[in-house]
């Protein structure tokens, strides 16, 4: 026995529910194997024996008050002389719209699948591109520029007060923001005949199928032969007495709000706090951080220990080991009631982590693994326990940054196509974008020491690279950590201006296995930032205060 694919077209479909009445309509012929009917492109993809007549199936579906059309090909747009065949395409649902489902469905559409997306929110592109690296990078940048007409290091160059509007660089921020969606996201679902968009919210029913409630109210059924999670994070909100019901910040708000506060409290020392934190200082207000521990806890201690003193350099004042236990709101005023005494400001940030987007999927119900914090586990194939249903980005139990998101999301689009493509993270760079610039990559100290690796290191002050010397920015350190028995690099922090430049060059020296050695040997131009990393490496055999300029 051979097997048809049949595909009709359905005229008449009123709503979701209509596509149960076809679907046991068609399943009542005799000889169909497969049906998957779906009410968004009025579309029925049929499997038969070869001896099912197709008439059979079209009086099945005009018998009910519906007209039904054989559809033998589909034009490809862009290419009249091609044509392709829907109903024996691979059916894949992406549940989200940002950097890791998008990169997920160019993959999937590249390897023959036809792609629906479902997005929940008003517009597409996700976090990154709407209201995390894109509009940060701008508010970021606008305040390093203020910052330096304020206060700059150079003989002969006068520093003044810069005339800066809020209002304006929002607005500017929001327009660029709005270009790179358009660019990187919608133009790119309108120019590809295999991605399709629903706006709506999904949950699982089972493994293949999908329960849409759509935002007019109703509700429809997709089915899918792989499915990928993508919903991503949305800002964690501590328990704090009296917090509910002010008018608190989160990142979002931060992000785009026309006017500067006098003083800007911030909830929270890790990466977008800290980024916020300084960049609301450098625009003109001041600033005070609670810190749950000291900044950069998570991360090598001489990290958060220096961050700190550049902060306290600009102004910012940091509390360690600081709670707040309770909040109120008065008179446009916060008060927070703290361990080390009352904070008071006309604004509060809360900046304390992101949670996955992951509670109203149903998870539960078919079975799909969570951690504690309700991220998605998959394995290095970014597939979960459920075979044929993966996960990429904030919302999966990997690393929150967009590169991680979009590297997973590709390699879930592969393999839901029939590849076998893993993601290494082991030389992840990543920089937090303060000034100067905090980067890493591969094992600290006491992550080698915990996996049983004897470790030897070294700090460079920034003092001791010339390109830092001639910019007078000075302050921070790089830090290489090798393999004592080896002298092999399996780790690097730094802090320094342009760090974020630095560090690709030590995730390349990690991957390709280099010794500390090797790298000092390299060629690196002068002068530059990275060489910093050369003159690093030969601390390790040498004092290179005893060295002239560029010696090798």
């Amino acid at each position: 026995m051979n097997l048809l694919p049949i595909r009709l077209s359905i005229q008449g479909m009123t709503c979701p529910s209509c596509v149960k009445h076809i679907k046991e309509a068609l399943d009542s012929v005799e000889g169909v194997i497969k049906t998957e009917v779906y009410y968004e492109n009025a579309l029925a993809y049929i499997t038969t024996r070869d001896d099912v007549n197709v008439a059979e199936l079209i009086l099945a579906i005009n018998a009910l008050g519906y007209i039904a059309t054989e559809l033998k090909d589909m034009t490809i747009r862009g290419n009249t002389n091609q044509k392709e065949d829907y109903s024996l395409k691979q059916q894949v649902a992406i549940i989200g719209s940002g950097s890791g489902a998008f990169a997920c469905a160019i993959k999937a559409a590249e390897g023959g699948a036809k792609v629906t997306l479902i997005e929940s929110s008003d517009v597409i592109g996700g976090c990154c591109v709407n209201v995390g690296c894109v509009p940060s990078k701008i508010l970021i940048r606008a305040a390093q520029l203020a910052q330096q007409q304020r206060s700059n290091p150079f003989a002969g160059l006068e520093n003044h007060t810069p005339a800066l509007s809020r209002a304006l660089l929002s607005e500017q921020q929001t327009a660029r923001v709005e270009e790179l969606r358009t660019a990187k996201y919608q133009n790119i679902l309108d120019n590809n005949p295999a991605l399709s968009l629903i706006k709506g919210f999904a949950r699982f029913n089972d493994a293949n199928t999908l329960i849409i409630s759509n935002l007019d109210g109703s509700e429809q059924i997709l089915h899918a032969d792989k499915i990928l999670i993508a919903t991503g994070s949305t800002p964690t909100i501590p328990q704090i007495d009296g917090l509910a019901g002010t008018p608190y910040w989160t990142s979002t708000e931060a992000l785009f709000a026309k006017a500067l506060p006098h003083h800007l409290i911030v909830i929270g020392s890790s990466v977008i706090a800290l980024e916020i934190a300084q960049a609301y200082r450098r625009l003109g207000s001041e600033v005070t951080v609670l810190a749950r521990h000291s900044l950069l806890y998570a991360e090598d201690p001489l990290l958060g220990e220096k961050l700190t003193e550049c902060f306290q350099k600009e102004g910012i004042n940091v509390l360690n080991h600081t709670q707040a236990t309770s909040v109120s709101y008065h008179g446009e005023q916060f008060t927070l009631e703290t361990n080390a005494g009352t904070v008071i400001g006309d604004q509060l940030l809360i900046s304390t982590g992101r949670n996955a987007n992951t509670s109203q999927l149903n998870l539960a119900a078919i079975g799909i693994k969570t951690n504690e914090g309700g991220e998605v586990i998959v394995n290095e194939w970014m597939e979960t326990n459920i075979s044929g249903i993966y996960a990429a980005g904030d919302c999966s139990n990997m690393p929150q940054f967009v590169y991680v998101a979009a590297a997973a999301g590709s390699r879930a689009g592969v393999n839901m196509t029939g590849g076998n493509a893993t993601l290494d993270l082991t030389t992840m760079p990543a920089v937090i974008f303060t000034d100067p610039q905090v980067a890493t990559v591969g094992l600290t100290e006491f992550q080698a020491k915990a996996q049983g690796i004897d470790t030897d290191s070294r700090v460079l002050g920034m003092e001791n690279v010339p390109r830092a010397l001639a910019n007078f920015e000075t302050d921070g350190f790089i830090k290489l950590v090798v393999e004592k028995k080896t002298g092999r690099i399996i780790g690097a922090q730094i802090l320094a201006h342009e760090g974020g430049e630095i560090i690709q060059s030590a995730a390349l020296a990690i991957r390709n296995r280099m010794t500390v050695t090797e790298l000092a040997d390299q060629l690196f131009p002068y002068l530059t930032m990275v060489e910093g990393l050369k003159l690093c490496a030969q601390t390790f055999n040498k004092d290179v205060k005893e060295l002239s300029c560029c010696a090798g």
